[in-house]
């Protein structure tokens, strides 16, 4: 069920053309849309998600019958996936004040839903982990990395299929549609990766709120593309005051890069700090080359000792 392939084209200033663009990218067919409903909707009976699906009834009822105004208690979950809300204004400058309260919009199939999960896997920036074959494959300047220069490919990349998976993505035309005006009002921002014949090969994009960072989603179509724009977009990050990065859940690739898993109310707790501090307002734009991210040490001397030790 693989949504209209990404072009890999710089993303030019919104428009009318990029209305158009988006229209025809941001898109799926009507087979694709039942073949969604039908695999979101075996994930939602799927084991002990079946089990919230009162209080996600409840909820969806209540919202029915009466708005609440504002947003949802991020601490007030209806059901274990983390449910608190249904989205009634997706709008650039509430989804934002979502993300510093520690809230995000999911959903396969029905309304968008709010999530507050119980635990977050974050990474603090001076505990990301670089692999040595990492730092040398950075070094050996195949790729480039840009920044919020094509959104559009790089979502609807992450929105594609992935091998030996079954398409179910919450990365919906609906969802697409929502961070692109997030990323025109500039809240939203995409990390490119670029091989040596300019093709976009891997990348991601998330939200930025004050100096938190999420991540939403990630690609790679050639091995460690995604880790290298990810390592390039985490040194920015650091430069610029950011806290933390919050990844959601826990995926192998994050956990790799020094990602970990907290209690939602420490991330709260670190997210008041970080959601607090200026941020970096604006398009942005690399800073840096490759070779100066791969001999980065984050955490200085001594974790870059332990992280030799466990290699």
């Amino acid at each position: 069920m693989p949504l209209s392939p990404a072009v890999a084209t710089p993303c030019p200033d919104a428009g009318a053309d990029a209305d158009a663009r988006r229209r025809a990218l941001f898109r799926e067919s009507p087979a694709q849309r039942l073949q969604r409903i039908a695999l979101g909707t075996a994930w939602s009976l799927k084991g002990p998600r079946a089990k919230g699906l009162p209080g996600l009834a409840r909820l969806w009822a209540r919202d029915l019958l009466g708005r609440p105004a504002g947003l949802p208690d991020p601490d007030r979950t209806v059901n274990p996936f983390g449910v608190c809300g249904i989205v009634d204004d997706a709008s650039p400058a509430t989804l934002t004040a979502a993300y510093g309260r520690g809230l995000f919009p999911f959903a396969h199939v029905g309304p968008l839903k709010w999530i507050s999960p119980t635990e977050r896997c974050i990474l603090l920036l001076d505990e990301l982990h670089i692999a040595k074959r990492l730092r040398r494959q950075m070094r050996q300047g195949r790729y480039s990395v840009t920044f919020d220069r094509d959104f559009e490919g790089v979502i609807t990349a992450c929105a594609g299929r992935r091998a030996g998976r079954w398409h179910l993505t919450w990365i919906t035309p609906r969802i697409m549609r929502l961070y692109a005006e997030a990323f025109d009002a500039g809240h939203v921002h995409s990390f490119e990766v670029w091989n040596e014949a300019g093709e976009l090969v891997g990348g991601g994009y998330g939200v930025a709120a004050g100096g938190a960072f999420f991540t939403e989603s990630q690609f790679s179509h050639e091995p460690n593309t995604s880790k290298i724009g990810f390592t390039v977009l985490h040194w920015h990050l650091a430069q610029w005051g950011f806290l933390l990065d919050d990844g959601k859940w826990p995926t192998p690739t994050i956990l790799d890069m020094g990602f970990r898993t907290v209690p939602r109310s420490e991330f709260r707790a670190l997210l008041a700090d970080a959601a607090a501090r200026p941020g970096k307002p604006g398009r942005w734009s690399v800073e840096t080359d490759l070779a100066t991210v791969a001999a980065w040490q984050p955490g200085g001397t001594a974790k870059a000792e332990k992280d030799k030790d466990a290699e």
